[in-house]
């Protein structure tokens, strides 16, 4: 069974995170998939629109440590290594990316959805980065852009539960709805036809990123995660 389903239809591509099983935890397949089907659709001009969802009643629980039994040091950082690549393709995406958050979203998966240009999350969502508490480093890097610094210190350091109101509240979550209006309200979405160009939303967004790129010491953050920070990373 594939770890990322992907479906088109009208303009709209959906991406589903599919081990819910495995409360959708980030393992070495969902990352290459995700970077595989995110550069597809980059190459598609057909595609408008990018949906990120994910079946079952979490969004994704984190990384995979049920993976890294038996992995050596190096394995366990090119594993790192695939899953800032998957996070960087998405945001990459040169479409509008939405993520569609009905469950608790936790370590990866927060920035999964953080990589996608804006969130609708249901009442049932929450979000928590407990990282550095388990001597690992993560959500360094978009979480400060998006909440500003000191409420990233804040879930980073204490590891709290970042409701869905107060994630909307905050500005992480554009858009809170109750999970039986959520269909509705995702087909209420701009058509994608109706859409500016293709070429400016691209510009806009390549714009913004080279923008915060400039800003951010990623280069640093990304070789402290890869290191030996990476042996104690949230799993599911």
């Amino acid at each position: 069974m594939s770890a990322v389903l992907q479906t088109v239809a009208g303009g709209v591509a959906t991406l589903t995170l599919n081990r819910p099983e495995s409360r959708n935890a980030l393992n070495l397949e969902m990352c290459e998939q995700l970077i595989s089907i995110a550069r597809e659709i980059s190459l598609n001009k057909e595609i408008k629109m990018v949906l990120v969802r994910a079946n079952g009643h979490v969004f994704c629980a984190g990384a995979d440590l049920k993976e890294r039994q038996g992995m050596s040091e190096a394995q366990v950082r090119e594993r790192r290594m695939k899953g800032f690549a998957a996070y960087a393709a998405l945001e990459a995406l040169p479409m509008p990316a939405i993520a569609v958050v009905q469950g608790p979203a936790v370590g990866s998966g927060c920035e999964i959805a953080g990589a996608c240009d804006f969130i609708v999350a249901t009442p049932q969502a929450s979000f928590r980065t407990p990282e550095a508490l388990r001597g690992s480093v993560g959500a360094t890097q978009r979480l400060p852009r998006i909440l500003g610094k000191r409420l990233a210190k804040d879930l980073m350091f204490t590891g709290r539960t970042l409701s869905a109101e107060e994630a909307r509240q905050a500005g992480l979550v554009s858009r809170l709805v109750s999970a039986p209006e959520l269909e509705e309200v995702l087909s209420g979405t701009p058509d994608p036809c109706a859409l500016p160009s293709a070429a400016s939303i691209a510009e806009s967004s390549s714009t913004l990123r080279a923008l915060w790129i400039r800003k951010s010491p990623r280069s640093r953050s990304n070789s402290l995660a890869a290191a030996g920070w990476a042996s104690s990373d949230l799993a599911a």
